[in-house]
């Protein structure tokens, strides 16, 4: 038998990926020919058993959305969020969206630099710091490998009525063989459970994983 000795063909890069929500989360449809009608359908279904305003609910749909319709405008390959009410008329939120970006060929693509301005931005920002609410570092996720990781708490617009506060973890997953990205971005106005919510967000990123 003839072998012939070379160099392997450089492995592709994936172009696939699977993430999972917990079962209370329902992904958010970011297609503008059919999301309006889906997310309406989405927040009611939630709403279902609860007494909750008119007012509300058509604010929790109109805040829906605008989280696809701005997630599809940035690019992203998905969203998810969940809406939950409570008995005091009250409601739990968090979204996350996920986006491919590809790092410039004249930019580094080490995990370290590229968090480098954040950190700089965080230690400026004086919301969250001290807490898990106010960092930028890199960190190991099981089965994943090294990730970047930032946190932070900024005034967003809600609706072109005023800002809400909104905490907010970003964790940076390399696509194997490439110098692109996978940025999970997860988000909650709910503050006074920043951290269970952060929680749920670090297990979310947990679980990318790539496929051919």
């Amino acid at each position: 038998m003839t072998q012939t000795a070379g160099t392997a063909p450089p492995a592709a890069a994936p172009r696939h990926f699977t993430i999972r929500y917990p079962d209370s989360w329902w992904k958010l449809d970011l297609d503008p020919g059919t999301r309006d009608a889906a997310i309406r359908r989405a927040v009611q279904a939630q709403a279902e058993g609860f007494q909750v305003e008119r007012t509300m609910l058509d604010t929790m749909i109109r805040s829906a959305r605008k989280t696809a319709r701005e997630a599809h405008a940035r690019g992203a390959v998905q969203a998810a969020g969940m809406i939950q009410f409570t008995d005091n008329a009250e409601a739990l939120t968090a979204t996350t969206i996920v986006m491919r970006v590809v790092t410039p060929e004249d930019h580094s693509s080490d995990l370290s630099e590229l968090i480098l301005p954040v950190a700089l931005k965080n230690a400026k920002n004086p919301l969250g710091k001290g807490t898990s609410a106010n960092t930028a570092e890199v960190i190991a996720l099981p089965g994943i490998g090294s990730v970047g990781r930032v946190t932070h708490i900024e005034d967003v617009d809600y609706l072109g009525r005023g800002t809400v506060r909104t905490a907010l973890m970003h964790t940076v997953v390399p696509v194997p063989n490439s110098r692109d990205f996978l940025v999970v971005s997860s988000s909650t106005p709910n503050l006074s459970l920043v951290d269970a919510f952060f929680d749920v967000f670090d297990a979310i990123s947990g679980t990318v994983r790539f496929q051919p």
